[in-house]
């Protein structure tokens, strides 16, 4: 790779991370390119990034971020996994390497705060931030729907009186 290339790698990687609320890195020693490719397409379903770089551009790239503690974690083959939500790349890495043993977990951060394999898999149970918005709109929703049915409901009862009476009385 020459180096305009490797710059263009660092500076997308910067972007990246700039951008990231979670990274997780992993060892995906083992795994089949297919393997790869479903991870990644899983991944981007959940709104996150899988990446296979060398860790040379990589701890370049993590160079004066809030990540660049997560340079140490970078030994042997590693990609790393991101997301600007803060649950879908630990959830979509959990899940993934539930079903496949030789992807493994090495540690992460969240913001500057550096999580082990425990946190993130605490983490990949938190529903997700859309599933977190979806349902604070169900809870403001509900009163208003609530209210609307009471407000129907005395209408309702004095047609069905009213009707009622007619069929009494005809």
């Amino acid at each position: 790779m020459d180096k305009l290339k490797k710059e263009q790698v660092v500076a997308s990687l910067q972007e990246s991370f700039a951008n990231a609320s979670t990274i997780v890195v992993t060892h995906y020693k083992g795994l089949t390119v297919a393997e790869i490719t479903n991870l990644r397409q899983s991944m981007r379903k959940l709104g996150a990034d899988f990446k296979v770089t060398k860790n040379s551009l990589t701890k370049l790239a993590l160079k004066n971020t809030q990540y660049e503690k997560l340079s140490e974690l970078l030994v042997g083959p590693v990609a790393i996994a991101y997301s600007t939500d803060p649950i879908a790349a630990a959830k979509g890495i959990v899940e993934f390497a539930n079903d496949n043993e030789k992807l493994v977990i090495i540690g992460g951060a969240v913001g500057s705060e550096a999580i082990d394999l425990n946190r993130i898999k605490t983490l990949a149970k938190l529903p997700s931030l859309d599933q977190l918005r979806s349902n604070i709109i169900g809870i403001i929703n509900a009163p208003a729907t609530r209210i609307a049915c009471i407000l129907q409901a005395p209408g309702s009862q004095v047609a069905r009186v009213i009707s009622a009476h007619a069929t009494k009385n005809g």
